[in-house]
């Protein structure tokens, strides 16, 4: 039996090009004691800290395979929360990069992040439609609250009040009480998806964007607790409002639901607030004081706004009484008092406008600081992968916007569609519309850019020195590298320039282009106009007609054969001397958009829009195999140099490494997030490079660990296997009413893993357990406890994944997990984790432990035992541990409330 045929494994070594993902927002951080300073900007599955001044990368918060959709600073500056495509919101640290704690909970991508005004919690909105309240302290979630019937826009805490105000794209928005958690009030004002929400004028104002151009504004009126002023008083003394409702009439019925809607604030429309932009609102967010107001639509204009104080508005009024006090003295009125009653500030007078920024390019998100000097900073973050900082005085009497800073130069205006690596393996070209750049490998910095028209194919000249760029108005390109300049532009096509490639013996190549043609060139030497040297130029020698538009054009590495894609799906192998047809290669259903010719000249492969790669013989144009590659086009094809080894770049996000002579797939590159345009490999096969329309550049790096084919594809299952029990149906708590809340958590791989690790644990203990009883003797003279086993694995379970793993524990486990609770807290050993444990467990199988009778004795242990100890824990904390004794008596009261009475034990036993 031969020996499996081992392939090196190909991993991500860094990612650049990219300044910003557009899909996230971007939040102003508190880095190294300043502020106004550094912004945090998403940047595909990574969060980037960039120095707004210095134009500098300053840290990198590593992410995993889910693109950033959200970010949020805490209060204090010392975290940064982040929320991702797949749900999950991870809590970083600003000091270090590392990351604190991980919650799992939403089916979707989180929309929304909010601290509140301590930092303790932290909510977050999806596209799931839920809103889930974390516990930033104890790392776990609190509870989930349902009510939106769309993906939820925007989540606020309010600083004074217990409260929640949510928006969402089913057009509501919608109060929600976290004592009781449950939503006591619905604004259903908006025809069109709300977009976002805001709260100014000390939260007694909300101020909603929804899809036209107005801003609807609201007063807020803080109620007492237990007073309902729309209440008659003649039903006040009623017992309940069903009790109401039976003896009076259906106008009083409504007015009494009102009044119930009405326990805790009134919020009602005073006007709107008409926008320049007539599309729908992206961002509307204030700065920290409130006093800011910024907005904008799906366009490049950023309108600012700005909100009167109390005093302002104080004193405003008093001038304009003074102005109609003058006034009707002129018209002689002896009434003085008349015009006083009758004026007020309009809207527009109390939120004032105060300037248009317009930036260079679509704005996706933007965040507003107010400096103590007065001075307004905005960052915006745009669609062209660009973060730009604008400046203004918001007291002057006409506000002149600057632009501070603006940080281009880590990457392209657009999408990259060519790359191409030098000769030395060192130097990496990356073409787009608008620029040509040269990046260092090594560093990833960029040392040269070119502008230059709508790139397509680009290769490097022999000696490294200058380049060749193919544009989509059918020219040709020469840059010089040690200048940067243009050195010759040719008109080489009539239509689009899709493909080159450099003849083996270095002294020319080819181009195919829209206009149904192959053209030769060769590099020459002519005397330069501007000096007396020679520069480098290109000749045109030969042309190949033909009757359909050439997509790709391949050189043999022997010179000798030209392969030609053409429109019609097939591809023409020609000879190159006498251009004289040699073979057809027929049998792609749509176009051949890419192929590479083996370094032998033994085999061609063709990837196509057809989705499949096909490896063909040269010598006969047989097609030994096909391939299905992707989920969508193969855009890019190109092997390994000196092997049969090729790699391919599909629209379905993947780059696929395949064997052309065993005619498998070895392993797939996942990191980009939309599709790849293409891809270069280095002439020495360590590195790949890799464009995608996520404006991002990855370089792929040959590592000395070996890949074998089986076991990647034993991964490949188990990561499709886990994937499923993500999507799977969430289990039910017995009892529980699935109205307005749920538990916070969702299962996860981690917490089914984490279940199967406690249930070995307590089927271990169960058998040392049994193991000691016969031998007591010698255990004890060890010093073996076999509950210890059991609580090493408990404690290592995350906080944040505790609740989700005793939901999937089985009953049966749960009596010897009540014993070893009792035993814990007795020793005072994590008081608080088994506390909130016991008291999880005891509401999602009371009637299961309530109808046991040999539970009995367990339970009433737990309560003296836990009373007692909390109580302890509460008079002295332990040492270094941060334990909270607000929310461990919260824990005991409700463990009081969970428990059954202990007539019911009495007559149990």
């Amino acid at each position: 039996m031969g020996l499996t045929r081992q392939y090196l494994r190909y991993g991500v070594a860094a990612v650049f090009g990219l300044i910003a993902s557009p899909k996230g927002n971007v939040a102003y951080v508190r880095l190294r004691g300043e502020s106004g300073r550094y912004v945090a900007v998403p940047a595909c599955e990574h969060v980037f800290l960039w120095d707004t001044r210095r134009g500098e990368k300053v840290l990198i918060l590593q992410g995993l395979k889910q693109e950033v959709t959200s970010l949020c600073p805490s209060p204090d500056g010392l975290h940064l929360a982040v929320g991702y495509e797949d749900g999950a919101v991870r809590v970083f640290s600003l000091l270090n990069g590392e990351v604190i704690v991980t919650f799992n909970g939403h089916k979707a991508s989180v929309t929304a992040l909010k601290y509140d005004q301590l930092g303790g919690r932290l909510v977050s909105g999806s596209k799931d439609t839920d809103v889930i309240v974390w516990d930033i302290i104890n790392e776990s979630g609190l509870y989930r609250l349902k009510g939106h019937k769309d993906a939820v826009t925007q989540v606020l805490f309010l600083r004074e009040k217990n409260l929640l105000v949510t928006s969402g794209k089913d057009t509501l928005v919608k109060w929600w009480d976290l004592d009781t958690q449950h939503c006591f009030r619905t604004l259903v004002g908006h025809r069109t998806e709300v977009w976002g929400l805001v709260l100014v004028s000390e939260e007694k104002r909300l101020i909603t964007g929804a899809a036209d151009s107005e801003l609807r504004v609201w007063d807020i009126t803080y109620l007492q607790e237990g007073k309902d002023p729309g209440e008659p008083e003649s039903k006040k003394s009623k017992g309940s409002l069903a009790g109401a409702e039976e003896t009076c009439s259906i106008d009083e019925t409504l007015d009494l639901h009102e009044a119930s809607e009405e326990r805790l604030l009134r919020c009602s429309k005073v006007g709107s607030i008409m926008r320049d932009g007539r599309d729908r609102i992206v961002t509307l967010a204030t700065d920290q004081t409130g006093r800011i107001l910024a907005c904008h639509g799906t366009d490049s204009i950023l309108e600012v706004f700005y909100v009167l104080s109390e005093d302002e508005i104080h004193k405003k009024m008093e001038r304009k009484m003074k102005k109609a006090r003058k006034k009707a003295r002129q018209q002689l009125q002896k009434e003085e008092e008349e015009p006083e009653s009758s004026i007020e500030l309009s809207l527009q007078e109390e939120i004032q406008r105060l300037v248009n920024i317009k930036a260079s390019a679509k704005i996706k998100s933007f965040d507003l600081i107010l400096s103590p000097k007065g001075e307004l900073k905005a960052t915006l973050l745009l669609q062209n992968n660009t973060v730009e900082t604008y400046a203004l005085n918001p007291s002057a009497q006409t506000p002149q916007v600057a632009r501070v800073s603006k940080i281009t130069i880590g990457g392209h205006r657009s999408n990259v569609r060519t790359l191409a690596f030098s000769s030395d393996n060192i130097a990496v070209l990356s073409a787009a519309a608008e620029s040509v750049k040269i990046w260092n490998r090594s560093t990833l910095q960029c040392i040269r850019t070119m502008e230059c028209e709508y790139a397509l194919c680009s290769l490097f000249v022999p000696g490294d020195r200058q380049v060749i760029i193919g544009t989509k108005t059918g020219k040709l390109q020469l840059f010089d590298l040690a200048s940067g300049g243009l050195l010759e532009t040719l008109a080489a096509h009539d239509g689009a320039v899709w493909s080159i490639s450099l003849s083996p013996d270095q002294c020319g190549f080819i181009t195919g282009g829209a206009d149904k043609c192959v053209k030769f060139w060769e590099f020459e030497l002519v005397k330069d106009e501007n000096s007396a040297q020679k520069r480098l130029s290109v000749k045109h020698t030969r042309i190949l007609q033909l009757d359909e538009d050439v997509l790709c054009v391949r050189y043999s590495p022997n010179q000798k054969l030209l392969a030609v894609s053409l429109l019609d799906c097939t591809v023409k192998i020609f000879h190159t001397d006498t251009l004289k047809f040699f073979l057809s290669l027929y049998g792609h259903k749509l176009p051949v958009l890419c192929m590479d010719i083996t370094f032998d000249g033994a085999l061609i492969a063709t990837g196509s829009a057809d989705r499949n790669v096909k490896i063909w013989g040269l010598d006969f144009g047989d097609c030994h195999r096909s391939l299905f590659a992707h989920n969508d086009s193969v855009m890019y094809l190109q092997f390994v140099p000196k092997s049969h080894l090729f790699f391919t770049a599909g629209k379905d996000h993947k780059i696929k490494q395949w064997d052309a002579d065993k005619f498998q797939h070895i392993q797939t590159l996942e990191g980009h997030h939309q599709e790849v345009w293409c891809l270069a490999i280095s002439p020495s096969g360590d590195h790949v490079v890799s464009s995608s329309h996520d404006k991002s550049l990855r370089i792929w790096e040959r590592t000395r660990e070996p890949l074998i084919v089986e076991e990647e594809q034993e991964m490949q299952r188990e990561a499709e296997y886990e994937e499923n029990v993500a999507k799977e149906e969430q289990p039910v708590v017995a009892g529980e009413v699935q109205g307005e809340t749920g538990l916070a958590g969702k299962k996860t791989i981690e917490t089914i893993k984490a279940a199967e690790r406690i249930m070995e644990a307590i089927e271990m203990y169960r058998e040392e357990t049994a193991k000691l009883k016969e031998h007591e003797a010698i255990c004890t003279a060890a010093g073996k406890e076999p509950s210890s086993y059991v609580l090493e694995v408990f404690k290592k379970v995350k906080s944040s994944e505790v609740e989700e793993s005793l939901l999937v524990l089985p009953f049966s486990y749960i009596p010897d997990l009540l014993t070893l609770f009792n035993e814990y807290i007795q020793v005072g050993t994590e008081v608080e984790l088994f506390c909130r444990a016991l008291l999880f467990l005891l509401r999602i199988h009371f009637g299961q432990i309530t109808s046991n009778q040999m539970l009995v004795t367990v339970i009433e242990n737990l309560k003296k035992t836990t009373i007692s100890k909390v109580s302890e824990a509460q008079k002295h904390p332990p040492a270094g541990s941060v334990f909270e004794a607000g929310r461990v008596s919260q824990m005991v009261s409700q463990l009081y409330s969970v428990l059954p009475e202990r007539k019911y034990f009495q007559q149990q036993c």
